[in-house]
């Protein structure tokens, strides 16, 4: 069985995602920083789930090399 390069590729792909999301909502921080303490929790919370969305057409991808599952 032949390796499929889209497994490396769908890793990197995951780390990069994960790396511009903390930058991205990281560099709202001096912003939120002045929010109430429970409004900040809601917004970490709700940011810190949000990323994992786009994993999974990427992990199907990276199985199969379709971005949507087949219809049967």
């Amino acid at each position: 069985m032949t390796p499929s390069w889209r497994k490396p590729a769908g890793a990197l792909a995951i780390v990069a995602l994960i790396v511009i999301w903390c930058v991205a909502i990281a560099s709202f921080s001096a912003t939120i920083g002045g929010w109430p303490f429970l409004v900040q929790l809601i917004f970490y919370i709700v940011t810190g789930i949000a990323w994992i969305l786009p994993l999974k057409p990427l992990l199907q991808w990276m199985e199969t090399g379709e971005w949507r599952r087949p219809r049967d």
